[in-house]
């Protein structure tokens, strides 16, 4: 290349648009490097749709208010206090800046979807989706004057001292170096390399499925760590959900989602409950169950419902299975008929008083003398039809990151790296050290990609 650069952007998905904006309009020449064709630019934030944010009054398509020591207690409740406070209150605070510069850089929003998101007052949600996002600041970016390769898989950062001194990258079959003054990393996590993802989990990796890019395999993550940057996160931690079972090995996106659980038993293949389905509203707690069902046998879960409750959730890409019996049902779904028949039938036999049922709210409407116990939403499964849906962890992304500071810095030992910086689920680990909260990995990335823009310009000018 003879065009010379002051930033260069490894990622292209929200983190790295984010970097890339706010850089340019600093002054500063970026060049986004993404390692996926234009037609599946973006990352996993393609697959988005909504970002959490404080506010202090209404705000955009946000009610009411979110104020920051709920929004950090509702963090605290899904990691179990393992976060860096200092980091996650700055996420949190700046996010409420955030939402009107992303309308200003093109971001369009809608009022929230209702069911059982229950997210009106604290998430914002895109028009047109994570793809309405990313396609938005690729417009801005480039009218800005960012330039963007694509197919551009980053192979090494040659790191000297504290100091990134140059990026090699492979595009158009030929390798490629370029010597920029800053570095900004947003190229995501490894999950998309099931190899890896066994090696921290074990051979029960390979049964998951990855609902993100293909192209996040943590090239440019395991180079640095091999050369010494501070990493921080552990292997096995990540953003795992239960998805359809039907879903593609790669890319299957939000829409294999299931939010059924709250309404539902959930069995493993011996038709044998495992955990309390009602334990809390599904965004706080529904990226718990990918984890869950990693640990039953062939990593895979089944989930019951009845007629009842069948518009109360928003539905998967794919039809539920459908009996006219629990009988049927099993022998359609590959389960043994008289134990999951025993099992619904406990189930039944502990339900109460479902009067004070409310599909959106904890309710109270739990079982007795049952375990696990299911503690809200608890309604006898008697009204046919009859619908079920396998259930296969899927992995969003890994906690293993880089370590940053307030500044998204990296660092080699307790020195700073004086022109690299990190954003979005590349330094994700350095706020969530377990669980997940809806919409926070957009927050993560819309706050540190502006932070990392924001520096690199800076040292680069």
């Amino acid at each position: 290349m003879t065009k010379s650069y002051d930033i260069a952007v490894i990622g292209g998905g929200n983190a790295a648009l984010c970097a890339a904006i706010t850089a340019v309009e600093a002054g500063a020449k970026v060049l986004i490097l993404e390692a996926a064709p234009k037609a599946y630019r973006g990352g996993n934030s393609r697959h988005t749709r909504n970002f959490r944010c404080m506010h202090t009054g209404p705000l955009g398509p946000l009610v009411e208010s979110y104020s920051e020591e709920e929004y950090f207690a509702d963090l605290m409740k899904v990691t179990d206090g393992k976060t860096h406070e200092g980091l996650a209150r700055l996420a949190i605070r700046t996010s409420e800046e955030c939402l009107p510069w992303m309308e200003e850089h093109g971001v369009r929003f809608q009022p929230s979807l209702s069911g059982t998101l229950s997210l009106g007052r604290t998430n914002a949600f895109f028009l047109g989706g994570g793809k309405g996002l990313v396609n938005a600041y690729y417009r801005t970016a480039e009218k800005l004057g960012v330039d963007v390769m694509y197919d551009a898989q980053v192979t090494h950062l040659e790191v000297e001292e504290d100091k990134v001194v140059s990026v090699e990258y492979e595009h158009g079959d030929k390798s490629h170096r370029i010597t920029p003054k800053a570095v900004v990393v947003a190229s995501g996590g490894f999950q998309a390399d099931t190899d890896w993802l066994a090696r921290a989990w074990g051979p029960a990796a390979k049964n998951f499925l990855i609902r993100g890019t293909p192209y996040n395999r943590g090239v440019v993550l395991a180079d640095l760590l091999d050369q010494g940057i501070e990493q921080v996160g552990d292997p096995t931690q990540c953003h795992a959900v239960a998805i359809d079972g039907r879903a593609p090995k790669f890319d299957g996106g939000i829409v294999t989602r299931l939010d059924c659980v709250p309404f539902s038993v959930v069995v493993n293949q011996n038709a044998e409950r495992f955990y309390d389905e009602g334990e809390d509203v599904w965004p706080k707690r529904y990226a718990i169950w990918g984890r869950l069902v990693a640990a039953q046998p062939d990593q895979v879960g089944y989930v019951v419902i009845d007629a009842k409750s069948l518009n109360l959730f928003m539905p998967s890409v794919f039809p539920p299975i459908k009996a006219d019996t629990l009988e049927e049902l099993a022998e359609k779904m590959g389960l043994p008929a008289d134990k999951l028949r025993k099992t619904v039938d406990a189930f039944n036999e502990s339900c109460g008083d479902t009067s004070a049922f409310h599909p959106t709210e904890l309710d109270g409407v739990s079982t007795s003398g049952l375990t696990p116990p299911k503690t809200n939403w608890a309604r006898p499964i008697t009204e046919a039809p009859f619908y079920g849906y396998s259930l296969r962890t899927g992995v969003t992304f890994t906690y293993l990151g880089l370590k940053v500071n307030e500044t998204a810095q990296c660092s080699i030992g307790n020195k700073p790296v004086s022109n690299l910086w990190a954003a979005g689920e590349t330094m994700a680990g350095s706020i969530l050290g377990q669980g997940y909260l809806a919409g926070f990995g957009m927050t993560i990335g819309t706050v540190f990609g502006r932070i990392a823009g924001k520096e690199a310009a800076n040292y680069a000018n």
